[in-house]
């Protein structure tokens, strides 16, 4: 049986930031709440939740007048519908940078789209003659991705893609796992380690970046560790953010496929082989030869497979390659 590979992370749960409307609490304007069952009832089993509300922590109550974004896209202020008078862009700002800088614990963020606060996109933004356009970011939610370039945010809705959805929760193992590294303290060996762990990963993002990740690497003498490091994760999460590919996927699992050819008859290598097939032409979803590979690999143990993050990145319970 594979588990996903989560360092010291299997002895915690994995802790990340949510809209707090999205857990089911009533701090809408009015009074209501937007409740995700997806977050709330298969994440819930997997990840510990820290609830935010920034409206709420300004002190505009429950319920409270709406808000809305308007002017300069880049630079919009947060005002009352009702009472363009009432101005909360400084407070929810300050309120945003407050936070942004004291999330050490969290390994991802889940916001709630469309809105003036959380809205990670496309959040309507009214011009000069009260138009919207959908060109926005919600205050808090900029300032949160400006300070954490590299923390794995996405936005509820968005998760009802499938490809969205494991890319974020895979982004998210990425990142603990990353933490959960420099908490042991930087060395040389545990970063090839942890780049070691996730080439197969890589590969499934992109080809050149496996190998410029590999090249920032080979000569770890050439900078202080933690300059390459940080250059290092850097990369690897801008890399992650474009999901993986099925033409990418299949590649991988080809060459997975190459560790079994001295141990498998040829029966069960071109059943294999024609599994890894019928998924490149979209008969199967990705965790049909994928749950192929691991049995293969449970009957047939190698030392560079079982360390790589790519048969068993996050929980099967989760479901996320089911619909890929």
């Amino acid at each position: 049986m594979f588990e996903p590979h989560s360092g010291k992370q299997s002895a915690r749960l994995i802790r990340i930031g949510v809209s707090a409307c999205l857990l089911g609490s009533n701090v809408r304007f009015d009074g209501g709440h937007k409740r995700s069952r997806f977050i709330t009832d298969s994440l819930a089993e997997h990840f510990v939740f820290t609830a935010f509300c920034p409206e709420v922590a300004i002190g505009m109550g429950t319920p409270r007048q709406p808000i809305r974004l308007t002017g300069d896209a880049q630079s919009p202020e947060a005002v009352g519908v009702k009472t363009p008078e009432l101005n909360v862009t400084q407070p929810l700002r300050a309120y945003g940078k407050k936070i942004a800088g004291d999330i050490d614990g969290l390994s991802g963020f889940i916001l709630k789209k469309d809105s003036p606060s959380c809205g990670m996109a496309r959040v309507k933004v009214y011009n000069d003659k009260g138009m919207p356009e959908r060109v926005g970011t919600g205050l808090f939610a900029r300032e949160l991705m400006h300070a954490n370039p590299l923390l794995p945010v996405e936005e509820e809705g968005r998760l009802n893609d499938a490809e969205l959805r494991e890319n974020f929760i895979n982004r998210v193992y990425v990142y603990a796992r990353w933490k959960a590294l420099i908490d042991a303290g930087l060395s040389k060996a545990g970063l090839i380690s942890f780049h070691s762990a996730h080439k197969c990963l890589v590969m499934s993002h992109s080809n050149e970046m496996y190998r410029e990740l590999g090249q920032m690497l080979s000569d770890l003498s050439r900078a202080p560790l933690a300059d390459i490091a940080d250059s290092y994760i850097t990369r690897l999460m801008q890399t992650l953010r474009r999901p993986a590919t099925r033409k990418r996927h299949t590649n991988v699992m080809q060459h997975l496929l190459g560790y079994l050819k001295n141990n498998l008859d040829s029966a069960h290598r071109a059943d294999l082989g024609e599994t890894i097939d019928s998924y490149r032409r979209g008969e199967f979803p990705l965790v049909v030869p994928i749950r192929l590979l691991q049995h293969h690999f449970s009957m047939h143990p190698h030392p560079y497979i079982n360390e790589q993050v790519y048969l068993a990145p996050h929980p099967q319970a989760l479901l996320l390659r089911n619909n890929l």
